[in-house]
């Protein structure tokens, strides 16, 4: 069994969990919640199950949600019910601007400050997928609405009898 940590914080806990998922399963994008909370029940980082890992891994810390009260940016949502860890430059809910996204060194149980290099060595640097990025996805999507007019004369087209 285990080691168990004695004062991490629930925030930790999931970015821990959900950090040894990755290293564990490289291949896969994310990974549910609860995939996330019993990865954290394995690893016994409290003395007891504690039911903020799940909300936690649900919303407190979750990078692209409203913060409530939780502003961490530890995860981000890839869909209702996966999550991933967060990577510098995806997008966040505004008020998490600047908000702990890694745990501090000093913060975690030494077996598991691997993951810090790991995640800003490795993981952190992998670019996101352009292919899942919806904006990115309509690039040239209306070309050919305006390929045989400039687009000032097309403006002025769609407007003509705009009151």
């Amino acid at each position: 069994m285990p080691r168990v940590a004695s004062a991490i914080s629930v925030a930790d806990e999931v970015w821990v969990a959900a950090a040894l998922l990755h290293r564990e399963q490289p291949k896969r994008e994310d990974f549910t919640i609860a995939e996330i909370v019993a990865r954290a029940q394995q690893e016994h980082l409290s003395p007891t199950s504690r039911p903020g890992v799940r909300v936690y891994a649900t919303a407190h810390a979750v990078a692209n949600r409203p913060p409530n009260p939780g502003r961490y940016r530890m995860l981000f949502a890839t869909g209702r019910h996966t999550r991933r860890l967060y990577r510098p430059g995806d997008p966040c809910h505004l008020d998490r601007e600047g908000a702990k996204s890694v745990p501090e060194p000093e913060e975690l149980p030494s077996e598991y400050r691997y993951l810090l290099e790991w995640y800003w060595t490795q993981y952190a640097r992998k670019a996101a997928n352009p292919k899942n990025d919806p904006l990115l996805q309509l690039r040239g999507s209306g070309k050919k609405l305006w390929a045989d007019e400039h687009a000032d004369d097309y403006v002025r087209r769609l407007r003509a009898g705009w009151e």
